[in-house]
């Protein structure tokens, strides 16, 4: 509570992005680093709600920022800010693109597969079905296999979920994915 209201008294969540940038620079260089709970309060405080009103593309200056911050503090930013982007109703155009953006380029291959787990506890959507792609994706590029438990709680959302997209080009885009990433695996 008490890093809530630092943060609240220097308007962190209303700085401008340049001063944002500047400042997740200093946090990684801090030691000892922040403490889970503290890079959570901070990434909720910094980055929540800019994400949450995306309208277009965000600016170089928050993908600065969101990336500085992600680099160091992953895990606390993927329970704060890419589960409130998954759990948030409608399309969500932009924050969408922004977590794929995120997982392809940002993220740490632990995290993306946080991600994944992440969207495996809701319903599938359209805008999720683009989270799996992009978490297939970054999992292809760095050769990185998934854990057999989340490969198998993928497999068994897709057969589950399969009715809601019998005309989905992006379901199929996933079916597709493991399939040929994880023949081997899949029975």
């Amino acid at each position: 509570s008490q890093l809530e209201g630092l943060c609240s008294f220097l308007q962190l969540s209303t700085c401008p992005e340049p001063v944002l940038v500047h400042f997740c620079r200093w946090l990684l260089a801090l030691t000892p680093d922040l403490s889970y709970t503290s890079a959570a309060v901070l990434a909720e405080q910094l980055f929540l709600r800019r994400v949450l009103s995306l309208t277009q593309p965000p600016s170089r200056h928050l993908m600065a920022a969101l990336a500085s911050f992600c680099s160091k503090y992953s895990q606390p930013f993927c329970h704060v800010l890419v589960a409130a982007v998954l759990r948030e109703p409608g399309e969500g155009a932009e924050q969408t693109k922004l977590v794929c953006e995120l997982v392809e380029e940002c993220l740490e291959p632990h995290s993306v597969q946080l991600v994944l787990s992440q969207v495996l506890e809701v319903p599938l959507s359209e805008k999720l079905l683009q989270v799996v792609q992009a978490v297939l994706g970054r999992q292809v590029r760095a050769t990185i296999m998934l854990p057999p438990e989340l490969l198998d709680l993928l497999v068994l959302t897709l057969c589950r979920q399969a009715p809601a997209f019998t005309t989905s080009l992006d379901y199929a885009k996933v079916v597709t994915a493991v399939l040929t990433v994880y023949q081997s695996q899949v029975s």
